[in-house]
């Protein structure tokens, strides 16, 4: 028989029992609610790292096969032919110039090429400037566009006419005469490709393209100025594919004094430039120009075969 004493005894380590095991449940309780969390995110991060990582590794395959590069500077064509030259075999090993052949033909079949001087013998006359300019559109597939005035063949004799600039006829030279091509009132050129004999109907892309540029003087990095740091340089080649997103694009390389030669070209493996976007010079060419600023003008340009998208 237990007495009141044994009794309030029993009733404390009762209690107590009562607590510590509501304790030691609750603690369970959270260890479990903890483990089933850590199992939950572990299976999610499962599922979803799997085809991330699949797709990552697929989008690595693409990423790990950079184009090829060429580029070269120089006071002569010369210092830019043997570039050039590399860069056709590399769009395709047989160098064929499809020229106005339409397509679509294969893509290493051949390249286009456009050298702005209307055949042989070569014209001088200077086009009016125009926007879109759709000359080369269903021949050689390609349209190119300025948020300026419009673009233009012009001969060097008809630079000082067009910009209303004397100077202008003394600074550039040509890589293939007799005539340039540039944009008027802007300082930016864009370029679509379509397969040739659509007239525009087919959007293409190709694999490679490269442009020669005349008086490009300032280099990227070229020397201290007023800011801190160096200049950038004048003159961007950019190349963008079917879905809008930059491929490629780089500062096209210098060659100091008036008239030199540049060129900048890139060749990818498969035809993926849908559009390519050129900055020649840090200014428009024009009236205004101070002898300060960097004007380019564009030569030859050359580009694969473009291919149905």
């Amino acid at each position: 028989m237990k007495t009141i004493a044994t009794t309030k005894i029993d009733k404390v380590e009762n209690n107590n029992n009562l607590r510590l095991w509501r304790s030691i449940e609750h603690a369970i309780m959270k260890r479990h609610v903890l483990l089933n969390r850590v199992l939950a995110v572990g299976l999610l991060a499962v599922i979803v790292l799997v085809p991330v990582g699949q797709a990552a590794q697929a989008q690595g395959k693409q990423d790990l096969l950079p184009p090829a590069v060429f580029q070269a500077a120089g006071s002569t064509a010369d210092s830019i032919q043997s570039t050039v030259d590399a860069f056709r075999v590399a769009l395709d090993p047989a160098n064929h110039n499809n020229g106005n052949n339409p397509g679509p033909l294969p893509l290493t079949s051949g390249h286009r090429e456009i050298n702005w001087d209307g055949g042989n013998p070569a014209i001088t006359a200077t086009t009016p400037p125009v926007t879109p300019f759709t000359t080369f559109l269903n021949t050689r597939g390609s349209q190119f566009t300025t948020p300026g005035i419009g673009l233009s063949q012009v001969a060097l004799s008809g630079l000082a006419g067009l910009f209303n600039n004397l100077t202008y006829e003394d600074i550039f030279s040509v890589f293939s005469p007799s005539r340039l091509f540039t944009p008027v009132g802007s300082n930016v050129t864009e370029a679509l490709f379509f397969v040739p004999g659509t007239n525009g109907g087919t959007p293409a892309t190709v694999s490679g393209f490269g442009a020669v540029f005349t008086d490009v003087d300032q280099p990227d990095g070229s020397g201290p100025s007023k800011k801190r740091g160096n200049r950038g340089a004048s003159t961007l080649i950019e190349y963008f594919g079917a879905d809008g997103k930059v491929l490629f694009s780089s500062f096209v390389p210098a060659s100091p004094g008036d008239g030199s030669l540049s060129f900048f070209g890139i060749v990818f493996e498969d035809a993926r430039i849908a559009r390519v976007r050129i900055t020649s010079g840090n200014v428009a060419p024009g009236p205004d120009d101070d002898g300060e600023s960097d004007i380019v003008m564009m030569d030859d340009f050359i580009y694969g075969e473009p291919q149905p998208r």
